[in-house]
């Protein structure tokens, strides 16, 4: 990247509103040829509106957008397009039972004598994927049948199709593997080449120094600062985003926690993913759980919790011996487990609030209900859950709250321990700050707590303990203070080293 490099898009003094309250308040950005510009911010900082007005769904009510030069007013997503910007919003565009080429070339099929010309679809399709070096997509293969990941490459390719100059990505990596991220990488360096210029939305602060150029940070609808990446650090850029040094965002364990005595214990467990599982899991403690996609740590919390159940070895509760052969188990037992995926597992999208609140302790302590009913709002309330009231439907909340939803539902059976897999995933960093001091409150009360992520920095600074995961075996044990090398060390099976706990 060259900051000499032209610029593409200039936009200058954006405005918008929404119902006479103001989103965004004079807006500067500009975005140059073969670069990627970040742009970050908590939620409602106003990211998804600038792209918006960027990207022709949304027209603003002040400012000047330039695209080469040329000053354009997009009424419609369609009009970008044609001007050379597109965007690739975290809900596709494509239509399922239709071919990546048909996807590519929809509305805008090429034609000859006529007829839609699907050999020139397919030949310009493959041209496409080709100059990106994508492999393992082919343009007769219906996208019903790709992964998330493919998907959004078709969209990219979509993008490339009509010539776009600047292609915005709305949290691309939100729902991919370690692997598809990889390949996400590699395609954006190939887009870089080509000359075309990345506005590049995530909350994932490691993905906007691995990739991003500049980075322009917003708060609150108003522009904080744009910088080149070598002018920020982490502590730098957080601080811009929230207003708080990096101490702030992970907090330091409440001053009366203490660790206590052992809740679980696992000897030689296994099943089919895993193998040779020990651990030791105390009152009041966070152990971290690392390791690369796939080496068997969400599959560990499933074998604690009871939905892929141990099949050999031994656990314990306290002491005493225990089978825990089903979620419903688990639950009874005091564990709770915050899923992965909160949307497809952890929430009823379309049921209320305190609906959601109360999925758990109706399944399983039915005659609670009515008791726990009247303690929802205190819990929404500790979780500074922000909403209309406890009738609003749960879909309708930004990601960091429907997560304090997902928490609420488990704190309202009054856990023992809780299994954490990836908790503040696809959350801005406010929502993240705020789940950390929650982890920490728990501790405190002397919740014992698994926390497994695939962010390093989030496991070693909430971790009292860190266990490396790898083939679904535990690798090796960690104090909080290791350095990111030694945890991929573990993990990748190039280094050997375990801590013992003193």
């Amino acid at each position: 990247m060259s900051q000499s490099a032209s610029p593409v898009l200039i936009a200058t003094g954006i405005r918008k509103q929404f119902f006479g309250v103001e989103v965004l308040h004079d807006v500067d950005l500009e975005v140059r040829a073969g670069t990627v510009h970040g742009l970050v911010g908590e939620n409602g900082a106003g990211k998804s509106t600038l792209m918006k007005v960027i990207a022709g769904v949304h027209r603003r009510d002040a400012g000047r957008l330039l695209v080469h030069g040329r000053e354009v007013d997009f009424a419609h997503p369609v009009e970008a397009a044609r001007a050379g910007v597109a965007t690739v919003f975290q809900e596709f565009n494509l239509l399922p039972d239709r071919t990546v080429a048909q996807n590519v070339f929809l509305g805008r099929e090429p034609r000859r004598w006529g007829m839609v010309d699907v050999e020139s679809m397919r030949t310009r399709t493959q041209q496409l994927l080709d100059e990106l070096d994508v492999t393992g997509i082919e343009p007769d293969a219906k996208v019903g049948v790709l992964t998330v990941a493919e998907q959004q490459i078709v969209e990219i390719i979509k993008a490339l199709s009509v010539e776009a100059t600047v292609i915005s990505m709305d949290e691309p990596t939100a729902a991919l593997s370690d692997n598809e991220v990889t390949v996400l990488y590699r395609v954006i360096d190939a887009l870089k080449a080509k000359g075309v210029a990345i506005i590049y939305v995530s909350h994932r602060l490691q993905e906007i120094f691995d990739l991003c150029d500049v980075i322009t940070v917003l708060k609150d609808g108003a522009l904080v600062t744009s910088r080149p990446r070598a002018e920020l650090d982490h502590a730098g850029l957080v601080r811009a985003m929230v207003g708080r040094p990096i101490g702030a965002f992970f907090p330091d364990p409440e001053p009366d926690t203490e660790v206590g005595p052992p809740v679980l214990t696992v000897t030689a467990g296994g099943n089919e993913q895993l193998d040779g599982i020990d651990l030791e899991l105390r009152a009041g403690e966070i152990l971290g759980i690392s390791g690369l996609q796939g080496s068997g740590r969400t599959e560990l919390l499933e074998a604690i919790f009871g939905t892929q159940a141990f099949t050999r070895g031994r656990m314990s509760l306290d002491g005493r011996p225990v089978e825990i052969a089903s979620a419903r188990d688990g639950v009874r037992r005091g564990l709770a487990l915050v899923t992965e995926d909160r949307k497809g597992t952890g929430l009823a999208l379309s049921q209320s609030i305190l609906d959601n609140a109360l999925l758990a302790i109706r399944s399983v302590f039915p005659s609670r209900t009515r008791r726990t009913r009247t303690e929802v709002p205190g819990i929404l309330t500790s979780l500074e859950v922000i909403s209309r009231g406890l009738g609003q439907e749960v879909r309708s909340l930004s990601g960091g709250n429907q997560q304090k939803v997902v928490l609420a539902k488990w704190l309202a059976t009054s856990p023992r321990v809780v299994l954490l897999d990836e908790p503040t995933r696809g959350i801005d960093v406010g929502a993240k700050i705020a789940v950390y001091r929650l982890i920490r409150k728990l501790a405190a009360a002397g919740v014992a707590i698994v926390l497994v992520s695939s962010e390093l920095p989030e496991v070693l600074g909430m971790s009292d303990r860190l266990l490396v995961m790898s083939d679904g075996r535990i690798a090796g044990q960690l104090p909080p203070s290791a350095s990111e090398e030694e945890v991929l060390g573990l993990a990748t099976g190039t280094e050997a080293r375990v801590v013992e706990e003193q």
